[in-house]
């Protein structure tokens, strides 16, 4: 049975879910997931060799990634290079299908061009849209990019752009990895 690390970051929530669900599907698969955040993973550290795949995913912020991503994968990059590996981003921008793809979305252009780590694998995942739950200066400043690229700018909207078969199926794939 292969063994899959799903490590992630996020801010509000929405990433963890995604890598809930991806872990769900590791295991309906015949595999075996776990999941941890980064953070805790810097801090409390991890047994690598546990793990027959290692998966990372991050949310896109204000067009960028958290530093912390990117120290992770910086300081463990050997350690991701040993095995199957693969990135996976989650964005709003994503909604639209040209910029759903590796090469059509530019913030997954962005990390492959400011990491140490190039995974040997890579996925862009559609996000969430949560004005309510969100600080104000966060709907502010995202109401401000939904406007400039036609999105929902109504405050209390809530959109899941996620493509949950197309997480279940990475998943699944993330088990083919060699």
């Amino acid at each position: 049975m292969k063994s899959v690390l799903v490590l992630y970051l996020s801010r509000n929530g929405h990433t963890a879910r995604v890598a809930r669900a991806i872990a769900a599907s590791v295991d309906a698969a015949g595999g075996k997931a776990e999941r941890m955040d980064v953070v805790e993973a810097a801090r409390e550290g991890l047994d690598w060799n546990a793990y027959d795949v290692v998966a990372v995913g991050a949310p896109v912020l204000y067009g960028s990634y958290d530093r912390r991503v990117f120290d992770f994968v910086a300081a463990n990059r050997t350690l991701l290079d040993a095995r199957p590996n693969s990135f996976f981003n989650v964005s709003v921008v994503a909604r639209t299908p040209a910029k759903a793809t590796v090469e059509g979305n530019r913030y997954m252009q962005k990390f492959l061009q400011l990491s140490a780590w190039k995974p040997k694998d890579l996925k862009v995942f559609a996000g969430k849209v949560d004005y309510p739950n969100w600080p104000w200066h966060e709907r502010k400043m995202i109401q401000l990019i939904m406007k400039m690229t036609h999105g929902p700018t109504d405050p209390s909207t809530v959109v899941d752009y996620t493509d949950w078969n197309e997480v279940a199926a990475y998943g699944r794939r993330l088990l083919t990895l060699s």
